[in-house]
């Protein structure tokens, strides 16, 4: 198991390697990668996005590095999580092309797929979340899931600071779970990797935002998290890999429904997630992050009774508290400031 000096110094590369990145490809970015305010967008002037190849490359490279170095589980082979990296990798290079040129919904969502499809068929064959379920019938359900786990980062990624306020939270929650025994060390290594990454590019999206994440780092975060997310579930705590996330799975997956029932053109980009409404609503941009952050927060608390307590009625627990941290949240973004 890691020591501290260890988990300190995983984060620290990582955050000092995205921030470097990010510092040398700004005046890049600023010429070929802006995006441009539109009817849908938060913010009025011009950006430059691409934030997230700094948070990528960055999570890449000290997780590969720390795993070379020895820190990852015995009897695991190294070399079946290079899979993984590719497909980060790869997803990763289809957002950029997306920030730059557009990409249509169905190439693009195919190309997802194929990351997702690899990232699942890298997971251990003995590997069960739902072992109730035919083995198909549950690798089926986990690469659905995985796929709107990746598209719905992306549409979460609305406002300054978003991703910074679901994803650090949710990473140190990961590494606690797994310092107790619910994700393996190579699991903790990349949340941490994740994690610095994402402390790097933090100052760079501090609103008002000098640079955006964009679809190459939404895209390969949300791959990388639910594939961490399985590996939770698969060491036998469901719960605490669905309370984790709850936050950005209700805002999203509500947001989604209700424009299905209403009629509304789903697949395109829209500004009625409850955030956004929040915003539009008299709450501030830093009013809205500081409130799902705090709830991430208590949501990480949650997640790691739940592993604490194992068993049916911990995880009950759990889930109904977080249900209704998140439900309040989004009950007071719905309404709006008074």
């Amino acid at each position: 198991m890691m020591n501290s000096v260890e988990v300190g110094l995983v984060v620290a590369l990582a955050a000092a390697i995205s921030a470097g990145i990010i510092l040398a490809l700004l005046p890049l970015l600023r010429r070929y990668a802006l995006a441009h305010p539109n009817a849908r967008s938060s913010h009025r002037k011009s950006t430059p996005q691409g934030g997230g190849i700094a948070v990528i490359a960055a999570t890449i490279a000290v997780a590969a590095g720390a795993l070379a170095a020895g820190l990852y589980e015995p009897g695991l082979s190294p070399a079946s999580l290079w899979p993984v990296f590719a497909a980060t990798a790869f997803i990763a290079v289809v957002g950029v092309a997306d920030d730059i040129w557009t990409i249509e919904v169905a190439p693009r969502l195919l190309l997802q797929t194929l990351a997702v499809v690899v990232v699942v068929a890298s997971l251990p064959a003995e590997l069960r979340v739902l072992p109730v379920l035919p083995w198909w019938v549950e690798r089926t359900i986990l690469l659905i899931g995985c796929l709107w786990f990746v598209n719905l980062t992306n549409f979460m990624d609305g406002i300054d600071w978003m991703t910074i306020a679901e994803f650090v939270p949710l990473a140190i929650g990961l590494t606690i779970i797994g310092l107790i025994g619910a994700l393996p060390v190579h699991g903790v290594v990349v949340a941490l990797a994740l994690c610095g990454g994402l402390i790097g590019f933090a100052p760079f999206n501090r609103p008002v935002a000098r640079i955006f994440l964009g679809d190459v780092g939404s895209l390969p975060i949300g791959l990388l998290v639910s594939w961490l997310l399985i590996l939770v579930a698969g060491r036998g705590h469901l719960a605490a890999a669905l309370v984790l996330p709850l936050y950005y799975l209700a805002d999203a997956t509500l947001t989604l429904l209700r424009r299905m029932i209403a009629g509304e053109p789903f697949w395109q980009a829209h500004r009625t997630h409850f955030y956004q409404v929040a915003t539009d609503r008299g709450f501030s941009v830093a009013g809205v992050v500081v409130r799902v952050f705090a709830v991430n927060l208590a949501l990480v608390a949650l997640a790691v009774g739940s592993v604490l307590w194992p068993g049916p009625l911990g995880g009950a627990i759990a889930l109904g508290c977080g249900a209704a941290l998140v439900g309040g949240l989004l009950w007071s973004f719905a309404r709006g400031q008074p």
